[in-house]
């Protein structure tokens, strides 16, 4: 009598776990560079261009067996910036930087941000904002817009180079 509640509650579990539809995370990388001009107000807000940013969404989706419609959550999860120009430049320049995403069809909403910045390195990593991104990250591409605040004025130009990584929770197919 025994084995049989063993194994019907063993069966009973497996049914109960194997029959659930799996859900899967995974990270979706994107880039994107831009400029600080040396010409760049010190102590004020200014916004900076940044290019619209091309994903590769629909395929990545496909890469990890789900689709556009089983997307349930996308969250930021890094966003580094590094300089790539010139090679000895540091932060150490600039006081704050907000970044903020958009696409044609839906409003711009903060990415993430740093204050108080006083690095001296090439690299900073910004704090994201804790914001549902499922509808950004859907589209086939979406907008930057960064707004910064440097704190010394600059002498030539600096080249930035952002490493965006979202996490994605999401169903298989």
């Amino acid at each position: 009598m025994k084995t049989y509640i063993v194994v019907f509650f063993g069966f009973t579990m497996f049914a109960i776990t194997g029959c659930k539809k799996n859900g899967i995370s995974f990270v979706l990388s994107n880039q994107t560079n831009f400029r600080v001009e040396s010409t760049s107000p010190v102590s004020l807000p200014f916004e900076i261009a940044t290019p619209d940013v091309t994903t590769n969404s629909s395929q990545e989706f496909q890469n990890n067996h789900t689709a556009n419609n089983l997307i349930r959550e996308v969250t930021l999860q890094t966003l580094n910036l590094t300089i790539t120009s010139p090679s000895t430049k540091t932060f150490s320049f600039l006081k704050s930087i907000h970044i903020y995403i958009s696409t044609d069809g839906s409003d711009e909403t903060e990415l993430a941000a740093l204050e108080n910045i006083s690095s001296a390195s090439q690299t900073i990593t910004l704090n994201p904002a804790q914001t549902n991104l499922l509808q950004y990250v859907k589209s086939d591409h979406y907008k930057l817009r960064t707004q910064v605040v440097t704190k010394e004025t600059l002498t030539q130009s600096v080249d930035i180079k952002a490493d965006i990584k979202f996490k994605i929770k999401a169903s298989l197919l």
